[in-house]
């Protein structure tokens, strides 16, 4: 799939894998060999928020084209396809988003299982649209406000949609991706998990040989993943190694050592480095500064521990998922736009000595809580919300001390502790409290206390692309923040976090 930039992007490859057949995101201006290195069955054309009405917009590469692949065009991929093609794009006075009901004016593979005639409810989001048809294209369906909004190639499998069959508001949108996967593209719905789990162990093997991998295990989802898959293929090879950096959650560490050293049995070496990481990040505010030290430090760590190793470890393994490459815009796009470095995919030196091996990264993570399913991790575990690399490091605005650690845990754990009591835990995706260099003056007793901010965040979503804020109860949000402010002395104050993604991102750093 070619991304132009839309906020769908990742919804439409997540809606093919759904339908077991692997599906990959590129950049549009991605390289000619990239493209034809993955050898594709068909090509996504996505949406974007570019006009092909303005000059030096993406366009389509020509090789998409000399592949001789089907071609599917969504929205600006349309609309770059009918201009490409010697059609005419127009802006449109009125732009166009939300429902709309497209007809169906002639038989297309495309809308197989649809009368001509009939009409299906979509979702538009436009503000350009296809005003004549290139030559050799044909009219498949219309709306009141988009005349062309379906075309097809006369001779060749190449087709294009003004609306977006991904999102759920396009009713029996599944039905057309379907058609274009496996009637047009001729797909097999081959990408099953219990398949993907032994051709990752197999790669593994080819990749490591007999030679031993150093895992950093944090105890969360991806890491713990990439544990069990390490495990089967290569056994007592793997050597995982938990780094306590201070910036952990309440009683972490424990927790860490007793479910992986004592019940399932990993090599686990457990390292104390909290003074270490406190140090590096003394007077440290910047935020990209910070994800960068804990990242060079890991990795220090990492070779120091190593060092100590009768055996050389050649391999480092990480947890690194799709969502983690696909934001650090560490792509083959010659215009990427970095939004952070993230903690699995930033911040590790040029001069590391360790190759890496990444067997998650291509996954979304709901697709690694399933592949731990079946690797038989425990529910507690892979139901576990999410905890960045860097740890609190990103939930501490500013410069990171013991002190600001201590409460932010002490908050972090009254809050999750109500979610679980209240069974609202498991009906959020991601919950946490963030510490804010912020003082505010709060009354206790008979006192004023001018204290620091704690801000707690809790949000729902499918694939952490995207997020909505949790609507938590009020009385709930009441009761937490009562906690919090009567249990620490350090707080003041507690805000609720009701920013979406986007603009907004689920961690605050």
């Amino acid at each position: 799939m070619l991304d132009f930039g839309s906020q769908y992007t990742q919804l439409i490859a997540r809606r093919i894998r759904e339908l077991n057949v692997f599906s990959v995101i590129l950049p549009w201006d991605v390289s000619t060999e990239k493209i034809k290195s993955l050898n594709p069955k068909g090509v996504i054309l996505s949406g974007g928020p570019e006009s092909v009405t303005e000059s030096n917009t993406p366009r389509i590469p020509e090789i998409i084209f000399e592949l001789g692949v089907p071609v599917l065009g969504i929205c600006y991929g349309m609309q770059t396809l009918a201009e490409q093609f010697g059609g005419q794009v127009s802006s449109s006075k009125n732009k166009e988003f939300g429902h709309a009901q497209i007809l169906l004016e002639k038989s297309s593979m495309l809308f197989d299982g649809f009368s001509s005639g009939s009409s299906i409810d979509v979702w538009m989001s436009h503000g350009d649209h296809v005003s004549t048809l290139p030559d050799e294209f044909i009219l498949i369906a219309s709306t009141a406000s988009a005349p062309i909004a379906a075309m097809e190639h006369a001779q060749k499998p190449i087709y294009a949609l003004q609306f977006h069959p991904e999102v759920t508001h396009t009713k029996q949108g599944n039905t057309v991706l379907e058609n274009f996967t496996f009637k047009i593209c001729q797909c097999a719905a081959q990408w099953k998990m219990e398949n993907l789990i032994q051709q990752r162990i197999d790669e593994i093997k080819e990749k490591v040989g007999d030679q031993k991998v150093l895992l950093g295990l944090s105890g969360g989802v991806d890491s713990s993943v990439t544990a069990m898959l390490l495990d089967q293929a290569i056994g007592k090879n793997l050597i995982c190694v938990f780094v306590d950096n201070g910036l952990l959650r309440k009683n972490e560490a424990e927790d860490v050592e007793n479910l992986f050293k004592d019940k399932m049995d990993l090599n686990l070496l457990v390292v104390d480095a909290k003074k270490v990481f406190y140090r590096h990040l003394k007077g440290v505010s910047d935020p990209e500064q910070k994800r960068k030290i804990i990242g060079r430090t890991f990795i220090d760590i990492f070779d120091n521990e190593a060092a100590k190793l009768k055996d050389e470890m050649n391999f480092l393994a990480q947890g690194t998922i799709y969502p983690d490459v696909i934001e650090s815009s560490e792509s083959e796009s010659k215009e990427a736009r970095v939004i952070k470095s993230h903690h699995n995919v930033g911040g590790l030196p040029d001069d590391m000595k360790m190759e890496l091996v990444e067997p998650l990264r291509d996954l979304f993570k709901d697709e690694v809580r399933k592949m731990g399913s079946e690797l038989g991790l425990p529910l507690e575990m892979l139901n576990r919300h999410p905890f960045p690399g860097p740890g609190l490091g990103v939930r501490i605005l500013g410069e990171i001390s013991q002190e600001k650690v201590l409460t932010l845990q002490n908050a972090d754990a009254i809050f999750i502790e109500e979610l679980i009591q209240a069974d609202l835990y498991h009906q959020v995706s991601q919950a946490f409290c963030a510490y804010l260099p912020v003082k505010s003056v709060g009354v206790v007793g008979d006192e004023r206390r001018y204290a620091d901010v704690i801000a707690i965040r809790a949000v729902e979503t499918v694939d952490f692309m995207t997020a909505t804020w949790a609507r938590l109860p009020y009385d709930f949000l009441a009761h937490v923040s009562n906690r919090i402010v009567n249990e620490l002395e350090g707080v003041s104050r507690v805000v609720y976090d009701i920013s979406s993604k986007p603009p907004a991102t689920i961690e605050w750093e």
